[in-house]
């Protein structure tokens, strides 16, 4: 398969960016840099090799899982399926905890509640020198892919148990979370990469998409300890609503992404 039926079979299968997907897999398959794609010359093998992880793009299935590889925060994190792909907006969350803790030599206890494929913890870990961090998560897929990202990229410091979140014991200085928060009968119309491929677990959020915000209401209070902070993520036109359910918590602010859109809710225990 040549590039240019690559891009054609991407085309057709409506993927937004189908020359650039097609020339990131054969660089991805010959192992070089993209820039080398347009006079690279692949073996008969490699060939087939690229025409499988075409097909694979064709039907769909996120870029990160054919490759197993996603950055966030400049860190290399491995992926693939039962784990939620780590998105640019969530790195929203480590910026408002470097604003609020800026002494990054802090001894900190930190806790990710829902740690998926473990970036959450291990960039503020990275940022954070002194700190040292459990992540939980249920899903037995998510959870291998945190316990070796954060054993590969930091090591003792972090802790990723294979448990519910609600089996978290404080205090901690800083909680983040990236809950499920898609109102469920939204999911089907999300892109073909996110409605067919991803984790629904990671995803619904129930009937408002508020349903694991309700949960982390009751058990905030009780796992920050006096001055420290939560950090959630929220979907799109959820502020209003969250801000009445965490009682005994005071509202910091409600931080936007880099597209202005309010991503970040900082809570305080006073």
């Amino acid at each position: 398969m040549t590039l240019d039926e690559a891009t054609q079979a991407l085309t057709q299968a409506g993927v937004d960016s189908p020359r650039g997907d097609a020339r990131l897999l054969l660089a991805h398959v010959l192992g070089i840099s993209r820039d080398q794609t347009l006079t690279a010359v692949p073996t008969p093998d490699q060939a087939a090799q690229f025409a499988a992880l075409v097909a694979r793009r064709a039907g769909r299935e996120p870029f990160a899982y054919i490759t197993g590889r996603k950055e966030f925060w400049s860190l290399d994190f491995a992926v693939g399926p039962g784990v939620l792909v780590p998105r640019p907006d969530t790195e929203t969350l480590i910026e408002e905890a470097l604003r609020i803790v800026p002494d990054r030599g802090a001894a900190l206890r930190i806790a990710d509640l829902g740690a998926g494929s473990g970036a959450i913890l291990v960039a503020a870990l990275k940022e954070f020198s002194n700190a040292t961090g459990v992540g939980f998560e249920s899903s037995a897929a998510a959870f291998s892919f945190a316990a070796a990202n954060a054993s590969r990229l930091i090591g003792a410091r972090a802790q990723i148990r294979s448990d519910d979140w609600a089996k978290a014991e404080g205090p901690f200085d800083l909680v983040f979370s990236n809950p499920p928060y898609i109102p469920s009968q939204q999911i089907e119309s999300l892109e073909p990469e996110v409605a067919r491929h991803e984790p629904r677990a990671a995803l619904d959020g129930g009937p408002d998409g508020l349903d694991a915000y309700r949960a982390l209401a009751g058990l905030l209070p009780g796992l920050l300890r006096p001055g420290g902070h939560a950090l959630l993520e929220i979907g799109q036109g959820q502020e209003s609503a969250l801000a009445p359910l965490f009682k005994g918590l005071e509202l910091v602010r409600i931080a936007p992404d880099l597209s202005g859109i309010p991503r970040c809710v900082i809570l305080r225990k006073p």
